[in-house]
């Protein structure tokens, strides 16, 4: 299983800070998002999504693709 890629690319980084700020992701959900980046999590090779409260980070293998709001339908094997 991949880990995911750090530092992002810069098209892909300024692609999320874009869906933080059109889906109101708040700095706390940001900040949990992170800790869970800094435990260098294991995600699969294909499409994979992550929730938290209040927000659903999605993937396709070692890269964060987007953040969706919860009620917003994920794609992919959910990661726990």
């Amino acid at each position: 299983m991949p880990k995911l890629l750090r530092p992002l690319p810069r098209g892909v980084f300024a692609h999320l800070l874009e869906r933080a700020d059109e889906r109101e992701v708040t700095a706390a959900q940001l900040t949990m998002r992170a800790g869970w980046v800094d435990g260098d999590p294991e995600v699969p090779a294909g499409r994979w999504f992550k929730r938290f409260p209040g927000l659903i980070v999605c993937g396709e293998g070692h890269l964060v693709t987007t953040f969706l709001r919860i009620g917003q339908v994920p794609d992919g094997e959910e990661v726990v």
